[in-house]
């Protein structure tokens, strides 16, 4: 019988009955006095993937006092908390098309938006698919974080079903639509996903300035006429008999600028751009002049490249004369920039310290992906044509005053090389170099007794380093191979994603036998992209074996999506089977309302079908049929102690969590054959996922690697991975986790300190954590390091921490001996177990000048 204490909970929370954390957000329309009195406005570049290209950028149009953001592609949100621009301020998300690549962020965008102070409301615009995203995210958002949605259904000006509505009008700007679809595509047979949106926004003519030395020559001394003459108003002279009108004094108005902003995502859509009459008044004549009073000053192209630099595409641009086009969406030819500089300086300093941990990222420095198609000409090419410019990062072009209209780069972040991270961190401590030194040393002599000594500030820390021999290793690692398992952090974080800290998802690499992923937050793909590069990512999404999710809150499912849509695309025209996707019911229909709007190419499995009782009712079944699906060997069921030991752990807990729903075999028993396949080509024996305390349907999941036969014959067991999923520490937690061979543990609720200067544990834990960590039900680092030891796991790595908490938790020198803590880009091999725990010592070195605040400029929203 394991040991335990008794673990304190939020009950109602977890049947999804508490709402004391989240009290009501009075979500009211925000207030503006607009007109032409802006002083400052302008349009600006956010996001554009220059080290991912997973999504398209968002365009920001900015007023002094609203604000446009035009698309919300995975990302968005994390590049606005590194650029410190405030979400808050956003009144209206316009989107070009609705998909994954370019409304990926929205979920997570309107959860952070929810959850600032009394609730921010927002207007969303369009195509009438936007509305088949937005039932579908009702799965999971609150109701009222969705409000003011509308749908464009026709070319023109936008307008409000309710126009006098607060908030709704567009003050500083007209704002004009240009609906595209495919070209020859009869229109009652055109989907509602081909739909394009074109924005054209004409900000208002500024009057002309008032001249008071005409109006005294005039005769017009009285100072209210003044004021009716700049209204528009004649008025009778002063002195002379005339009457003065207002163009006798006023000189003329300024045009209001004119931006453009162009989604063309296929060629059939650029024969259609190429032909549409609602841009005629926007062209030029073939003498270069103006054929309309409208003069386009900036055109943002958010197309492809394989489209945006096509010969025909670049002459359709010459209509717009002296506009300055800038081009977005094609594939960047300079990728040494990370578009998140935090993320990337600190992977790089980790790279140094501990390249077997963590390997450079590949996505930097540099790879040229800019190499024409045929019937492409290139960027320089496209230069010479058209005042063309390619986009940036925070690139702006102004729009007022009207003194600084053009283009403004003042605010384009400087480059960033690997080499000048380095050169700083040594700078700031030499001793790294001599602890990269160590840390090498940690790998070729693993198997000695050494004392390391590490300086840390003005203190002096000997860590005893435990004798690994044989003896000491479980019997999974005996003659383990390096291409047997390798577990990749893509995302460290909790509830939204930070400059330093993605959210959650745990790359599964088993190399020849495939992969897998645990929870898929926002901006998976591009962490994805950012460690495997473009090809090793993609080949990474191909050879998926599935992917698990743990419940249903969006930080860990909101970039599940994007997967499934990049792998429908890489697999189209190649035989394959659907991707098998195991989540709680929720995500069920969450995906099967997405799939409205496009296809995902996945199969679904409740996480309850793959809990211990269905898997004991079809291993029974099975061997009373003399299916040989199961292995003769039944020691890895043995392990897990079939239901005996779950009902037993259950004991006591509440009949939510009991999940004593029936097993429905006509139903379960196929999905469980296809999913043992699944788990028999990648090499696993089992998968079992268990009820945790976090909300309604939380799971953790156990993976267990079938047996090997060592060259003598001998049977070594497989190796366990237990995840935990989000949870307080609960009986089914430790009951999972015995004997794993890792335990991958949440720990939101971690320690906050200055800084690091010892690892007493008194200063460990912080006390007035226990209760947050229990009105959310989740658990503290101690409670998270006291379920592996109770539960005797070999290996404990801790993730998923607040974003409000330090880089590196503090941990006592005990937790330090099988303890580790995970970041993003963590790649932590199967046969670097015994080592692990060494590195943490060295990571307080590396971060021990790092003032620990919050870098969260945001309120934070439920994780």
């Amino acid at each position: 019988m394991v040991k335990t204490k008794e673990f304190k909970f939020n009950e109602a929370r977890a049947d999804g009955g508490d709402k004391t954390c989240e009290p009501k957000k009075n979500f009211q329309p925000k207030r503006h006095i607009g007109g032409s009195g802006n002083t400052s406005a302008y349009v600006q570049i956010l996001g554009i993937g220059m080290d991912t290209h997973d999504t398209t950028p968002s365009v920001l149009l900015f007023f002094d006092k609203q604000r446009f953001i035009f698309n919300a592609g995975e990302g968005l949100q994390r590049f606005c908390t590194e650029h410190k621009i405030k979400l808050s301020k956003i009144d209206h998300i316009c989107f070009s098309r609705v998909c994954s690549e370019t409304a990926g962020g929205l979920p997570g965008l309107l959860l952070t938006l929810a959850g600032m102070g009394d609730g921010v409301s927002v207007h969303m615009w369009g195509p009438s698919n936007l509305n088949l995203l937005v039932d579908a995210m009702k799965c999971f958002i609150p109701r009222d974080a969705m409000v003011h949605t509308h749908l464009i259904s026709q070319t023109g000006p936008l307008q409000t079903d309710n126009p006098s509505a607060e908030g709704s009008n567009f003050k500083d700007v007209k704002l004009s639509v240009i609906l595209l679809q495919p070209n020859g595509v009869e229109e009652s047979a055109v989907n509602h996903s081909d739909v394009v949106v074109v924005y054209v926004c004409e900000l208002h003519e500024i009057k002309g300035k008032f001249h008071k030395e005409k109006a005294d020559a005039l005769g017009v001394k009285v100072k209210t006429k003044f004021k009716e003459l700049t209204e528009g108003k004649s008025v009778k002279s002063d002195y002379l008999d005339i009457t003065v009108h207002p163009s006798d004094v006023i000189g003329p108005p300024v045009p209001g600028p004119i931006v453009i902003i162009i989604d063309c995502p296929t060629d059939s859509h650029a024969q259609e751009l190429f032909c549409t009459q609602s841009l005629n008044e926007y062209y030029w004549d073939s003498g270069n002049q103006p054929q309309a009073t409208k003069i386009v000053n900036c055109v943002i192209h958010l197309g492809p490249a394989s489209v945006v630099n096509s010969i025909a595409y670049n002459k359709w641009m010459k209509n717009f004369g002296s506009a300055q086009h800038v081009i977005a969406g094609h594939v960047m030819k300079q990728v040494e920039n990370p578009i998140l500089k935090s993320s990337a300086r600190m992977a790089a300093r980790l790279n140094y310290l501990c390249p077997q941990l963590f390997p450079p990222l590949s996505s930097w420095p540099t790879q040229d992906h800019s190499i024409a198609a045929p019937g492409l000409i290139s960027s320089t090419e496209v230069f010479s044509e058209c005042k063309s410019i390619s986009a940036e990062n925070l690139l702006k072009f102004t729009l007022r005053p009207h003194t600084h209209l053009g283009l403004d780069r003042s605010n384009v972040p400087s480059s960033l090389v690997a080499s000048e991270v380095i050169d700083e961190l040594l700078l700031e401590s030499p001793d790294i170099v001599d602890a990269a030194q160590d840390v090498k040393q940690l790998w070729q002599k693993a198997t000695e007794k050494k004392v390391c000594t590490i300086s840390m500030q003005d203190s002096k820390i000997k860590v005893e380093e435990l004798i690994l021999d044989e003896d000491s290793l479980p019997r999974c690692l005996e003659n383990i191979q390096r291409d047997d398992l390798e577990i990749i952090f893509l995302g460290t974080g909790s509830s939204q994603p930070s400059k330093y800290r993605n959210v959650t998802a745990i790359y599964l690499n088993l190399f020849s036998r495939g992969s897998l992923l645990l929870d898929c937050g926002e901006g998976t793909l591009a962490q994805l992209r950012r460690r495997y590069g473009m090809e090793g990512s993609n080949n990474a999404v191909k050879n998926l074996a599935f992917v698990w999710i743990s419940h249903i809150h969006a930080d860990h499912h909101a970039g599940l999506a994007r997967i499934l849509a990049l792998r429908r695309d890489l697999l189209k025209g190649v035989p394959h089977e659907p991707l098998i996707v195991i989540g709680p019911s929720q995500l069920e229909r969450f995906l099967d309302a997405y799939q409205r709007l496009e296809d995902l190419d996945m199969q679904f499995f409740d996480n309850k079908t793959t809990t211990i009782v269905p898997w004991e009712a079809f291993e029974l079944d099975n061997e009373s049929n003399n299916n040989q699906l199961v292995p003769e060997n039944n020691e890895g069921i043995k392990h897990f102690d079939l239901a005996s030991k779950f009902s037993e752990s259950l004991q006591g807990c509440s009949k939510r969590r009991k999940l004593s729903v029936p097993v429905d075999n006509v139903a379960t028993f196929p999905l469980l054959k296809r999913l043992k396949k699944v788990l028999n080509k990648a090499g696993l024996e089992r998968l079992v996922s268990f009820p945790v305390v976090h909300c309604p349907e939380a799971f953790g999941v156990i993976l267990k690697a079938a047996d090997r036969i060592n060259s003598f014959g001998k049977v070594i067991p497989g190796w366990k991975v237990v995840y935990s999923g989000d949870t307080r520490p609960c009986l089914e937690m430790i009951e999972a986790s015995q004997a794993a061979t890792i335990l991958i543990h949440e720990a939101m609720a971690a320690a906050c300190f200055p800084c690091i200067k010892s690892f007493s544990l008194k200063a460990t834990f912080e006390d007035g954590m226990d209760g947050e960590a229990i009105a959310k039900n989740h658990s503290t680092t101690k409670e998270a390091i006291e379920v592996g030891d109770s539960a005797a796991a070999y290996r404990i790595i801790l993730t998923h921490f607040s974003q409000r908490y330090p880089k590196v938790p503090a941990l006592d020198e005990i937790s330090m001996q099988k303890t580790c803590i995970a970041f993003d880009f963590m790649s932590i091999n199967i046969a670097d177990l015994p080592v692990l725990p060494k590195v943490i010592p060295y990571l307080k070195l590396l971060f021990k000048s790092e003032t620990m605040i919050d870098n969260f400029n945001d309120v934070e929203t439920d994780a």
